[in-house]
């Protein structure tokens, strides 16, 4: 046989009236508590068809569920062996025999027994004296009783309740979720329990509360209704959401170093736990970085809308000046340190609005209830001032423990936004050094045409220590240099400011370039260990890669040098592109170790392209596939001008959010020809210097620069001179027209020149302070056979003979 059909809450007492009918009705099954309710023995029964036990009937709707084997519960009356009728609430569930036929269990309770409790005044006072709202629904969800407390929380009597189900009585949507859950008990016969934050219709605001909802079964474990048990624990759960704010708080302000983003992370952590409207307004100093000035006391203050959280139009906008009386809650505030709760409608807020007509007529408007005005204040420093509004006209009115919050939050923000404000003030000051530090603007060079670009990381430690310079040397001459400093922020660029002068300085003596990049070494080591200024050695390493290349246009070659660089890439003219090999010497500051220098030919119009590590490598992609894509972005752009190449290279392989900072150098190579240069070998002979002299008048001729025939021929005069008397052959005089008029002498002696005061009777001496004070500039530059003292002068705007503009060198 098949166990009887169960339904929820099925629950049989060990002494109860059972009995057992078989398909057709007869009595096979007859129980001591059955025999003990109507008098008949088992023998007696068994046997009897089960409906002659019934005074009546039973209703259509029993017949009709029995005919489709469904158990039916209700009332009866029944037989009792003495004649009397026993008044019962029976219940009858079918028992599947497995052919398709159903016997029948049934189950009676006397009415009496079920009553009886009811009569107790113990139960009855329970209910109505309970501190708790209490709530007693039928099976249908609909009020039969209430408490009183629970019927001054839903503001009307149990006559006027009964018969309601709970959305009928109050049919805002925040008691939808009640009313569900008592339909799930009455249809589960399992409780439950719900936590809701609502206002109910004896309450001028929300609350929270806890509500339990418990099935009402008979002793056969039928459902005939529920009890709604509510519990108002506003207290912990407004301590428990204070909690959660502080913790969400704690999470979301200040993930980043900006002063408006963490401004914002303030106001939208707030709404809605704790208001509305947000709005947070800083002093003008603080989102400059700079150190905020002194509240006035005695005027209106001006902040800066900085952020705003809410869903309606604010009368303030964010970027807009805040205008505040002094008399005002956000200035006072600001004047005594400590917050502030006010209702709107106190003669304070009154007065402020009576000032400002445009945010009297927004509360109006959005009915603001009331505000918290507290100050945004770190490190004793006044930042600004948050304002925290409550506009639903259900939502409690603000109190103490609210204005704590709000000053908790404040406090937090406050912090932040001051580490943001200090962040940008050294961001802005460390800039500030690496633009002063880095070329501004290249002069134009006859050897080369250049564009460079820096982009600092996007991350807190953006400023770093990359740069990149071009040197005019001598003989038309430039150097190109690109390097990167180890480390982030003001003090890798201060390093860089300083080895980028040492390698100027180092430059201008004529350095070949693994002299200088030896030179450089040695001073990064000193500064490393302290030995440069007598300091202490810093505590963070300090050493940086370079590559210095020397362009000649004259011979177009390239002589390079690196410590510890990446190969600059070359683009032909016919768009070919390769990596210049270079011998890759250690990075500066290893110290002790050799640099080599190795020479290139480089053809007229070719890119020469330095850079530094930044621009090739990031999170997602490796060095080898960011000279890859460089070498394919280089051969694209190679017809384009230098600033569209130099900004097609930096779309194509930066992110939007580089994580290292990163240099680029492209020059693009020319050439001087035969017509620019003329070179004379002098003999070791004093005659020859009027001879040089006539030389050089007659190419200044040729080349229309006769306005600068006196200097040069003094400037040859002297030089040639010297040449012959303090040096040795071979001696050499050249002239080399380019962006200016370049005279060099070269003799075979190593010895330098200098400059010396002469005396009043001396009869030499004043040659070479004649050189240097008729001539825009002029050195010594040092070679494997000897020395050569070169001069440039500025070549003239216009020329005599044609009275037009000079051209400016080489194409």
């Amino acid at each position: 046989m098949d166990p009887p059909e169960r339904c929820p809450g099925d629950v049989f007492p060990a002494a109860g009236a059972l009995a057992v009918a078989a398909p057709d009705g007869v009595l096979t099954c007859w129980s001591t508590g059955a025999e003990q309710l109507l008098g008949f023995s088992a023998a007696q029964a068994v046997g009897l068809p089960a409906a002659q036990l019934l005074v009546s009937a039973l209703p259509a709707a029993a017949r009709e569920r029995f005919a489709r084997q469904e158990g039916w519960t209700g009332p009866v009356a029944l037989h009792h062996q003495d004649g009397s009728a026993v008044e019962c609430r029976l219940r009858v569930c079918p028992l599947p025999l497995g052919d398709g036929r159903a016997g029948w269990l049934l189950v009676a309770v006397r009415v009496r027994e079920e009553t009886e409790r009811d009569t107790d005044p113990l139960i009855r006072w329970s209910f109505d004296q309970s501190p708790f709202s209490l709530a007693i629904y039928d099976s249908e969800g609909r009020f039969l009783r209430v408490n009183e407390p629970m019927a001054k929380q839903l503001a009307a009597s149990e006559r006027e309740l009964r018969g309601l189900r709970i959305t009928e009585h109050m049919p805002d949507q925040g008691f939808q979720a009640p009313e569900r859950s008592l339909d799930r008990v009455l249809q589960t016969g399992e409780p439950e329990h719900i936590e809701n934050y609502v206002r109910v219709p004896g309450e001028p605001h929300a609350h929270a509360w806890i509500v339990h909802f418990t099935p009402l079964k008979d002793s056969l474990g039928l459902v005939h209704g529920a009890q709604l048990a509510a519990l108002d624990f506003s207290e912990q759960y407004a301590a428990r959401e204070r909690l959660a704010l502080l913790n969400e708080a704690s999470r979301s302000i200040g993930s980043s170093l900006d002063v408006p983003r963490t401004a914002q992370e303030l106001a939208d952590v707030a709404v809605p736990a704790l208001a509305d409207f947000v709005s947070v307004d800083l002093l003008d100093a603080v989102l400059r970085g700079d150190e905020p000035p002194l509240i006035p006391v005695d005027g209106p203050l001006l902040l800066r809308r900085t952020a705003i959280r809410s869903g309606v139009k604010p009368a303030v906008t964010v970027g807009e000046l805040a205008r505040y009386p002094e008399f005002s809650p956000p200035v006072r505030c600001l004047a005594t340190g400590h917050g502030s709760v006010h209702q709107i409608g106190e003669p304070e807020i009154t007065r402020w609005l009576a000032h400002d007509p445009d945010r009297a007529a927004w509360v109006a408007r959005y009915r603001a209830q009331s505000l918290i005005a507290v100050p945004l204040r770190a490190r004793g420093t006044n930042l600004g001032v948050a304002l925290f509004t409550r506009l639903a006209p259900s939502a409690a009115p603000y109190g103490p423990d609210d204005l704590q919050i709000a000053e908790e939050l404040a406090a937090r923000a406050a912090v932040c936004i001051d580490n943001a404000r200090r962040y940008t003030r050294e961001r802005r000051t460390a800039l500030a050094l690496q633009h002063g530090l880095m070329p501004q603007g290249t002069v134009a060079q006859a050897a080369v045409e250049v564009a460079g670009r820096y982009l600092s990381a996007d991350s807190p430690i953006s400023v770093g220590g990359d740069w990149f310079d071009v040197i005019p040397l001598s003989g038309a001459r430039v150097a190109l240099v690109v390097g990167d400093v180890v480390g982030h922020g003001i003090s890798a660029s201060a390093a860089m400011g300083r080895l980028r002068m040492a390698v100027r300085t180092l430059a201008d003596v004529d350095l070949t370039a693994d002299e200088l990049l030896t030179h450089l070494d040695d001073l990064v080591v000193r500064l490393s260990s302290g030995t440069d200024s007598g300091a202490e050695a810093s505590s963070g390493e300090f050493g940086a890669t370079c590559l210095y290349a020397v362009y000649d246009p004259i011979s177009r070659t390239c002589s390079l040098a690196s410590a510890g660089h990446l190969w600059p890439a070359l683009v032909c003219p016919d768009g070919r592109v390769d990596f210049l090999e270079v011998p890759t010497g250690p990075p500066l500051g290893v110290g002790g170790m050799a640099f080599e220098c190795v020479q290139h030919e480089v053809p007229a119009g070719s890119l020469l392209a330095l850079y530094t590590d930044g621009l090739i490598e990031s999170r997602h992609r490796d060095a080898d596939a960011g000279l890859h894509a460089l070498r394919g972005v280089l051969a694209a752009a190679a017809a384009s001008s230098l600033e569209t190449t130099c900004d097609k290279v930096l779309k194509a392989l930066l992110d939007e959010r580089s994580t290292d900072d990163a240099a680029l150098l492209i020059a693009r190579t020319r050439a001087l020809d035969c017509g620019h240069i003329a070179v004379w070998n002098l003999p070791n002979d004093p005659e020859a210097v009027a001879g040089a002299r006539s030389q050089a008048a007659a190419q200044l001729h040729a080349w229309d620069l006769d306005e600068l025939t006196y200097v040069t021929e003094l400037v040859v005069s002297e030089l040639v001179t010297n040449a012959i008397r303090y040096g040795g052959a071979p001696i050499q005089l050249r002239l080399i027209k380019g962006k200016t008029l370049i005279c060099e002498v070269s003799d075979a002696s190593s010895t330098s020149p200098h400059l010396r005061r002469a005396r009043i009777f001396d009869e030499g001496g004043r040659g070479l302070m004649l050189v240097a004070q008729l001539t825009e500039r002029w050195g010594t530059r040092y070679t494997g056979t000897g020395k050569t003292i070169w001069t440039e002068q500025p070549l003239p705007t216009w020329l005599p003979r044609t009275g037009g503009r000079r051209a400016d060198g080489p194409a």
